[in-house]
């Protein structure tokens, strides 16, 4: 059995204060850490002291994003070494916000994917369609040619430690939401490409979350779903009884 793994991705929310706060709140709600690992994804300026406040919890840290180069005059940009040193344990490659908003690419997702694996990170590479890419049925296309480019010349050990998420862009932040039947079938598309890639022992054991607009009202459902292994969670995140809600969604 895959163990559930629910990431909360704060994106650009939370000061300081605000960040200890919800990390007090998340801290002290108790889990069964045998059925479900919980990551929570600050902002960069918040990471230290989130992973202070949550010295004792059984709750992970990690970052939105990382550069691939170890260190040098990339004004602005956060090494893989760096966020180690803060306490992160996982960090998120790729999600759609960056490849629209700041120009990534397949190459730049597999070069801060090499990065987070030499660091000892466990990256969460994220993968969807646009809107009218789904509507073209360009959707396996799309998934396929940016999973094959994100783990372009990685050996199975190191594709085995990443968690791929898949996030239908055009559910992320507007409350639309893959019916379970969809995603159940993109994630079965993505586990059937990683076992021809990696072979059968990656394929089953890797995890594939579903992140855009997952809620405490349909996590249960998409959650039921034999290759949907957890959630990368949006707005819901960003508030402690929403975002425990669906950590403790059966």
């Amino acid at each position: 059995m895959r163990k559930k793994i629910i990431a909360g991705n704060w994106k650009m929310n939370k000061t300081v204060g605000e960040a200890v706060e919800l990390a007090r709140e998340l801290a002290a709600k108790d889990f069964d850490s045998g059925r479900v690992q919980v990551v929570i994804c600050p902002p960069f300026t918040d990471l230290t002291a989130v992973q202070e406040t949550l010295q004792g919890s059984r709750i992970e840290l990690g970052a939105q994003d990382l550069y691939w180069e170890k260190s040098g005059a990339f004004t602005g940009q956060i090494s893989a070494d760096m966020l180690v040193s803060a306490g992160c344990a996982y960090v998120i490659i790729g999600h759609s916000e960056r490849r629209q908003y700041f120009s990534e690419t397949d190459e730049t997702v597999n070069l801060k994917l090499v990065a987070a694996l030499q660091a000892g990170l466990n990256p969460i590479v994220c993968v969807g369609e646009m809107l009218d890419e789904r509507q073209n049925d360009e959707t396996e296309s799309v998934v396929e040619r940016q999973i094959r480019g994100a783990f372009a010349g990685l050996t199975a050990e190191q594709a085995q430690k990443a968690v791929i998420a898949y996030e239908p862009v055009w559910a992320i932040g507007t409350g639309q939401v893959a019916t379970p039947d969809q995603a159940q079938e993109v994630h079965g598309f993505i586990r059937a490409l990683i076992r021809e890639i990696y072979g059968d022992a990656v394929a089953d054991s890797m995890r594939i979350q579903y992140g855009g607009s997952m809620k405490a009202n349909n996590a249960s459902e998409l959650l039921r779903q034999p290759d949907v292994d957890g959630g990368l969670i949006g707005g819901a995140s960003l508030d402690a009884e929403s975002f425990w809600a669906i950590v403790k969604a059966e």
